[in-house]
């Protein structure tokens, strides 16, 4: 019984002798999860990046994996899948890295449909929703250093060199620190500078601002959840 619920609708029976088994395909979907989470952790060592990103990379293998098992061999349900995939990516509303998953997801369980694999289009959907769910209740990505990530305003007057200024200080607080942006303001008597930081202690920000006002002429300073935009699709 279950072989006929996996089989193909359009399989005849010698192509359903040759077709993937069960275990073939839960092994396959086993080892591309594996591996996916695998890169994502492996990403979040000094980078950064947002929950969602980091969802896609541990589930997009999964997708990819089973999208070539369904395609192999057949060259017409190849060249129809990558014209999908290029419709999605170029023709879609821009949104995060979740949302176009979530996209591809759908897609790849309507094309498994549609070849005539139903069971495996519901098993699909189940272990991926199920990762999915999982991920979002034990909050994968969401760890306690993306809170360290902040963008560092400060504001001095023109005639402090900002070249290095401040780096002793964001050396002392900041496991990493980039000057972004320099931009004057105030018709030119001041200037701000953004900074993207890595607090070594997120308890410490006030002291780091304490020390930063002393330096800067207690002039304007502000400090913002660092929004990682750069790592979304």
């Amino acid at each position: 019984m279950p072989d006929v619920i996996f089989r193909g609708v359009f399989d005849s029976d010698a192509a359903a002798a040759s077709a993937i088994s069960v275990g073939e395909f839960l092994l396959c979907l086993g080892v591309s999860l594996a591996v996916g989470f695998l890169l994502a952790a492996a990403y979040t060592v000094k980078n950064r990046y947002t929950k969602s990103y980091l969802l896609t990379l541990a589930v997009l293998p999964a997708v990819v994996c089973v999208v070539i098992m369904m395609v192999n061999g057949n060259i017409g349900t190849g060249v129809a899948v990558a014209g999908t995939f290029s419709l999605v990516r170029f023709r879609s509303v821009p949104g995060t890295a979740k949302e176009i998953c979530a996209i591809f997801l759908a897609m790849c369980t309507g094309l498994i449909a549609g070849m005539g694999y139903l069971g495996y289009a519901v098993l699909f959907a189940v272990i991926l929703s199920g990762v999915s769910v999982l991920c979002s209740l034990l909050d994968f990505g969401g760890g306690k250093r993306k809170r360290l990530y902040k963008i560092l305003h400060i504001t001095i007057p023109e005639d402090l060199d900002y070249t290095g200024v401040f780096d002793d200080i964001l050396c002392e607080y900041t496991d990493s620190h980039e000057l972004e942006q320099v931009k004057t303001t105030n018709m030119g008597s001041l200037f701000r500078l953004t900074y993207n930081i890595v607090l070594k202690d997120g308890d410490a920000e006030k002291e780091l601002i304490d020390k930063l006002r002393c330096r800067n002429g207690n002039l304007e300073i502000s400090v913002c959840r660092g929004e990682t935009t750069e790592c979304e699709l």
